[in-house]
């Protein structure tokens, strides 16, 4: 019996050996990193998991079971999955509306719907993504985990059916009305501790793990000091067995539009930072493909253990980066830490404030945004800074995937009109020496792009009312860079409008990935010979003088 042949389009996105080429030499390097990630990433997977209305051990589960699954089948060595703050963002609104039952169920279809786009090919989608859009998008994420975790710093429970900016103006209302910050005071004081922590140490030393220190100093001063604050409660000590979510036809489609929105946040927040990993690393390309399938089957994983949808993280994948990590194995083992807090440390994780990981999300929004970048955006040109500051306010006030839909429009349509402003008519001298005749031939180029936002502005310069006089049109086409069949099929109504007031169009310089469209719409068929279509300018000039009749 023959071995079984894997087609190269299907293997290429499974898990190879050559991923773990260069662990002989990396592996101490790729311990060590996954420790340091694995140290990070307790506290920001417990935070997530609470703001997103899952549960801390929702968050702890998703960061064990999704970063060993996308560490294996993903497309990138040295990124590092789990839960995250755009995710939670997204998920808070879908746990209010649906329950927290649903989650399960939201969590695999997202799943599957990022592995059928993996396997489609849909990868390189994300190099689509205007920058001013991405950018909004990230400001719009840090601005809502700072506004989400306003309610938990403060000690006061946030009013349910609430939008985010909302709850957190109705809890600070709340407090500002009453004019008694003492209630409060415990609170802030421990969120003012954690910041503090976490901004002054990595100028001590940047390996120092600042959010885990400033946890459990913040732990340590509650519980010493016998402060009335809200903790995490009680965790599981082991994980779940994995069961797959009962599949209901009525539930599913109610679902399905939440996991879309689930699904295309995964996939870009996922390639985001693949790509910034691939331009840290020296580990090489990404395979972005290969990366969909593995968060995908991620998500699916996590789903079946009870955790939340899963995606690449940027900060712990920089982490990762910078610790030294070369293969998958540091990301396997960030995870293989995780679990042993699931089974040997979840009583003294179960008494960590909620306040001390509200000041963690808080830091780490600012963090978030660069203010460097902020400014060159906003530099840039008039309508990227639009676009940036639209995607950013459209985040806050309304849904994330919707900013980043309407600011991709935007910017498609400030882009399309950047290249119809290029796009012209431009009336040209025949070359040589005049001839008599030669003021009834119009030699007009095309520049730029045809298509549907200019063919009717350039078919009103090349039908011009103004040169009654002219017998013949040489229309170059050399220069022309795009054409769509709404251009094409103008330039076909206009050769047939000229042909039919009597005047010979001549056409010159075709490009050949133009020609097959050209045809398809009739353009050759509506010119008076075949020998109309010239290759050279010097051609086309000379069989349009043999038109000319001069008295």
């Amino acid at each position: 019996m023959s071995d079984t042949v894997i087609p190269p389009r299907v293997g290429r996105l499974l898990p190879r050996r050559d991923d773990y080429a260069s662990l002989k030499q990396s592996w101490r390097r790729d311990v060590l990193a996954g420790v340091t990630v694995g140290v990070v990433a307790l506290p920001l997977a417990l935070a997530f998991g609470i703001s997103s209305g899952v549960g801390p051990a929702a968050g702890l589960i998703t960061a064990v079971v999704a970063g060993v699954v996308a560490a294996v089948f993903g497309g990138s060595h040295v990124q590092v999955s789990g839960p995250t703050g755009a995710m939670a963002v997204v998920l808070a609104p879908i746990v209010a509306a649906h329950g927290l039952g649903s989650i399960a169920l939201v969590t695999v279809l997202a799943g599957l719907i990022v592995v059928a786009a993996g396997a489609s090919g849909l990868g390189r989608a994300v190099t689509f993504l205007p920058w001013p859009v991405i950018e909004g998008f990230t400001l719009g994420i840090a601005a809502i985990i700072f506004l989400q975790q306003i309610p938990n710093a403060l000690g006061i429970q946030a009013p349910a059916g609430r939008g985010t900016l909302p709850a957190a103006y109705d809890v600070v209302a709340t407090v500002t009305e009453s004019r008694d910050w003492t209630p409060v005071a415990e609170t802030v004081g421990v969120v003012l501790l954690v910041a503090v922590t976490m901004v002054a140490l990595p100028r001590i030393h940047r390996g120092m793990p600042a959010s885990l220190i400033a946890v459990v100093a913040a732990t340590v001063v509650v519980h010493v000091a016998h402060l009335p604050v809200a903790s995490i409660g009680k965790l599981p000590s082991s994980l779940p067995a994995p069961v797959l979510p009962t599949v209901d036809v009525d539930a599913v489609r109610t679902l399905i539009g939440a996991s879309v929105a689930i699904a295309a946040l995964s996939a870009i927040e996922s390639l985001l930072s693949a790509r910034v990993a691939a331009t840290m690393s020296p580990t090489g390309p990404y395979d972005p493909d290969r990366e969909l399938v593995g968060q995908g089957l991620a998500s699916i994983a996590s789903g079946a253990f009870g955790g939340m949808p899963a995606t690449g993280a940027i900060a712990r994948t920089a982490v990762n980066v910078r610790s030294g990590a070369r293969t998958r194995v540091s990301a396997i083992v960030h995870s293989l830490v995780l679990l042993a807090v699931v089974y040997l440390a979840t009583g003294p994780v179960a008494s960590i404030p909620l306040s001390a990981l509200a000041g963690v999300l808080m830091v780490t929004s600012f963090r978030m945004i660069s203010a460097s970048t902020v400014g060159q955006v906003l530099r840039s040109t008039r309508s990227d800074a639009l676009i940036f500051v639209m995607t950013a306010v459209v985040t806050v006030c309304f849904d994330l995937i919707e900013a980043v839909e309407i600011g991709i429009v935007v910017a498609a349509l400030f882009a399309l009109r950047s290249v119809a402003r290029r796009s012209s008519v431009v009336r040209e001298e025949l070359p040589g020496p005049h001839q008599p005749g030669d003021e009834q031939i119009a030699l007009l180029r095309l520049d730029g792009a045809m298509f549907f936002g200019v063919a009717e502005r350039i078919s009103t310069a090349i039908v011009d009312a103004e040169h009654e006089h002219v017998t013949v049109v040489i229309i170059r086409m050399s220069q022309l860079g795009m054409l769509d069949a709404t251009g094409a099929h103008t330039l076909a109504e206009i050769t047939t409008e000229l042909e039919a007031r009597g005047i010979t169009v001549i056409i010159k310089g075709v490009q050949p990935e133009h020609l097959s469209l050209l045809a398809n719409v009739g353009i050759f068929d509506s010119l008076r010979h075949d020998n109309h279509l010239m290759d050279t300018l010097d051609d086309a000039v000379v069989h349009a003088r043999s038109h000319v009749v001069t008295a």
